[in-house]
């Protein structure tokens, strides 16, 4: 038999012993890697071990390897303004869609909100009213009625007296009317701007032209008004039955309501609800008042100076003074293009006089003495807020726009010293302070 098989096995004992001797030595290497590196290398080896795929042997890092730091968590590696800008982020636009529903839900149910907030104005000028009555001994259903009876009586002779008064001035003031322009027309020719009669002609045939081609659309306006009387007299309806049982059962409507607030937020709500009334009832009534002094001193004006329908104006004016600021110009204009029509150039001047004199004794002197600091409202938020009015709601928006911002102002502010005075009953008393001792009065001398 050959000698190589023997051979062959000499060889492969020699290998499996030089192999024997190589693992004691990567043991050996490996257990003084331990003593010098600690146990943190040997939990990072056996990860990545662990990570690597099934049948792959990762090899160990060499001992002059640097540590490699952990990465941290990805809320502390986002900066601290971003992280707050992003919580507010996300709850602005919660309630920017809360807010989004709740106007398309109003404005779906327009009607019915625009008569009980007209409901609450009129009660709330109606309501002091009623308690005068109670403190001299009225009953209380007897003072509601005649308050009711009286003021929409009022307001009801207030209509058809304007009313009244156009249809009677109408054709009067259709003369005076073309007269007026006639004299414009002149004065046009006459004047420095070298207007000619071909110019003046041509913008009277476009103006014809223009009527003429919107016929159809002013027919449909007309239509259209038609629906606009009904709803309107189907708001007047809700406003006055809601009047009636504010103006009797207010304080329990107002009970009930607070049910419906957390119990938590209650005590705060129980106490803003009466300041944010007395607010709403001084405006109102500050707001007629001034409205009334405009009407009569400017009507006044207006109907010593000759300018037709001068009650009607009045009138317009007293009405318009709800819109702050937009309604005085709106019927300080509408008077001076009266009196430029109907009595010319001269007597329109006099009128814009007499409208900004009445305008500035009343926002300088009126309105601060009047209204007082219960509600005050910067200018500025006046304008915003009647203008955002205005373009949610149109001319109801127009109107309780400012109403609405002075009664939030005071119960946003009563709320926060509420909670401010509840946060320092609430705050418990240091430990180491001992009550004072009072002091002792010295003794008399004999």
């Amino acid at each position: 038999m050959s000698r190589v098989p023997g051979w062959l096995g000499r060889v492969g004992a020699g290998i499996s012993k030089v192999g024997e001797r190589l693992d004691e030595r990567r043991a050996e290497a490996e257990r003084e890697r331990e003593e010098e590196d600690g146990p943190a290398t040997v939990e990072r080896l056996s990860d990545v071990v662990q990570e690597a795929p099934a049948g792959e042997q990762v090899p160990a890092p060499p001992a002059y390897a640097p540590d490699v730091s952990a990465r941290p968590e990805p809320v502390a590696a986002v900066p601290w303004g971003l992280r707050v800008a992003a919580e507010a982020g996300w709850r602005l636009l919660i309630l920017a869609g809360a807010l989004w529903i709740l106007m398309k839900v109003i404005s779906s149910v327009q009607l019915v909100v625009f008569a009980f907030i007209a409901a609450l104005l009129i009660t709330a000028l109606l309501q002091p009213t009623v308690a005068r009555l109670r403190r001299h001994g009225v009953p209380h259903g007897l003072a509601t009625a005649l308050t009711a009876i009286l003021g929409f009586v009022i307001m009801g002779l207030v209509g058809w007296f304007v009313v009244w008064q156009v249809q009677e001035n109408i054709d009067t003031l259709s003369d005076q009317v073309q007269d007026g322009i006639d004299e414009l027309r002149k004065w046009l020719l006459n004047s420095p701007f070298h207007v000619t009669e071909d110019q003046i002609n041509d913008t009277a045939k476009s103006l014809r032209d223009a009527i003429g081609a919107n016929t159809d659309s002013i027919t449909s306006a007309g239509l259209e008004g038609v629906t606009v009387i009904v709803e309107a007299m189907t708001g007047i309806l809700l406003a006055m039955f809601s009047t009636l049982f504010l103006l009797y059962d207010g304080k329990r409507i107002w009970e009930w309501t607070l049910n419906l607030v957390p119990a938590q937020a209650r005590p705060g709500m129980a106490g803003a609800g009466p300041r944010a009334w007395r607010t709403l009832t001084a405006y109102v009534r500050g707001t007629v008042i001034v409205a009334l002094i405009d009407a009569i001193f400017i009507g006044l004006g207006i109907f010593f100076l000759g300018v037709p329908m001068a009650v009607p104006l009045a009138v317009f004016i007293f009405l318009f003074a709800f819109i702050p600021l937009v309604g005085a110009v709106v019927s300080g204009a509408l008077a001076v293009v009266v009196a430029l029509v109907t009595q010319g150039v001269f007597t329109a001047v006099m009128t814009l006089a007499v409208v900004l004199a009445v305008q500035q004794i009343e926002g300088h002197i009126l309105q601060p003495f009047i209204l007082g600091r219960a509600v005050r409202v910067h200018p500025l938020a006046v304008v915003l807020s009647v203008a955002t009015g205005s373009m949610v709601a149109g001319i109801g928006g127009a109107v309780v726009a400012v109403p609405l911002v002075a009664v939030t102002n005071t119960v946003v502010g009563y709320l926060r010293s509420w909670s401010q005075e509840a946060a320092r009953r609430r705050a418990p008393a240091p430990r180491d302070t001992t009550p004072p001792t009072p002091a002792t009065a010295p003794p008399e001398s004999p």
